[in-house]
């Protein structure tokens, strides 16, 4: 297979050759989505009108719609995408399971819970954050617990996950009834997940909490890859594997939280992005940073088709990305049933 070396000094990174591609025109699709997001929509704006708008020489009207209304939630979809990418394929690596994505297992389902009771609690949506991260680690702290058995098992770990997150939809359902009518409508849109009126607070949150995570997954992108392996395998080869599924797993929550305090459980973004980068590289490979970019771009998009529906009519961006992980998550279901029939 041929590959691209890339040396600094006395240090080197080599890199297949198609994951290099694929990277690029993953950006560059990207960058076009984005560009669309800045200059498309009921009030067209040009590129001299976008520049001039980022140097702060246009008019008041104009630099609202760019600075204050696009160019936030552009960056808050953008954000959201990588986090829910990263903790996906964080997850389904060290589970070796496809099906094992955060909003399958229950992280995105505890986050979501926990960030509507912190609403109730306080009648302020300052505490959301705060409400996605308590959640999300008690969920997780949770499905750790019940799925321990001398370590952490895999499969057990799934078919726990699956329950918690069952039952943590119930609980939803029955916090949504202690709102009133208004509130409830508001809360409703967001847990499907909306980036709807995303601000710059949003925008900082998501993105000075991914500058921090990151470089933190990309550092243990090479022990999470072993986990790939069978733990005998990975143990052979120096790996701590519960040790290391546990901060994998604070990742995958830490991830998970920033994303859906920021604007609600998306579904199926953190499942999808690790099949569709797989598919796209065709290795088996681990990489975050496809599975990252695919996340951003599937968000994205997802927001653009939202914005793009005919007569000013407005849907929250989750209905379409659960519209592109449905047909994916039966895909998956029917190739590891085929899997285990073999």
């Amino acid at each position: 297979m041929r590959s691209v070396t890339l040396r600094i000094a006395s240090l080197s990174w080599r890199w297949p050759t198609r994951l290099v591609v694929v990277n690029i025109l993953l950006v560059v699709v990207l960058a076009c989505l984005a560009a669309n997001a800045l200059l498309g929509g009921t009030y067209p704006i040009t590129f001299a009108d976008l520049t001039a708008a980022l140097r702060g020489d246009s008019d008041a009207v104009t630099r609202m719609i760019v600075i204050d209304h696009r160019l936030t939630r552009l960056l808050v979809a953008i954000g959201v995408g990588l986090a829910f990418g990263l903790a996906g394929e964080i997850v389904q690596t060290q589970l070796r399971n496809p099906l094992a994505s955060p909003d399958i297992i229950g992280f995105t389902a505890g986050a979501g819970v926990g960030a509507v009771l912190a609403v109730l609690i306080s009648g302020s949506t300052a505490a959301i954050l705060f409400g996605a991260l308590s959640g999300g680690t008690l969920a997780a702290v949770l499905i750790l617990g019940l799925a321990w058995n001398r370590g952490i098992r895999p499969g057990q770990i799934v078919l726990m996950g699956i329950g918690i997150t069952m039952t943590l939809s119930v609980v939803n359902d029955l916090l949504m009834t202690t709102f009133t009518v208004n509130d409830a409508s508001d809360i409703a849109k967001w847990l499907v997940g909306s980036l709807d009126a995303r601000s710059w607070q949003d925008v900082t949150l998501v993105w000075i909490g991914l500058l921090i995570l990151a470089p933190i997954c990309f550092y243990a992108q090479f022990s999470i890859a072993r986990l790939a392996l069978r733990d005998e395998t990975a143990q052979t080869l120096g790996i701590r594997v519960d040790r290391t599924r546990l901060w994998g797993f604070a990742l995958a929550v830490l991830l998970v939280a920033l994303a859906v305090g920021a604007v609600g459980p998306l579904p199926f973004v953190a499942f999808v992005s690790g099949p569709i980068a797989h598919g796209l590289t065709r290795t088996m490979r681990p990489s975050l940073l496809t599975a990252a970019l695919v996340g951003a771009l599937v968000t994205l998009g997802a927001d653009t088709a939202a914005n793009a529906l005919p007569g000013g009519l407005s849907l929250p961006a989750g209905i379409f990305t659960a519209l592109v992980g449905a047909p994916v998550l039966i895909w998956t279901l029917f190739l590891q049933t085929r899997k285990r029939l073999q």
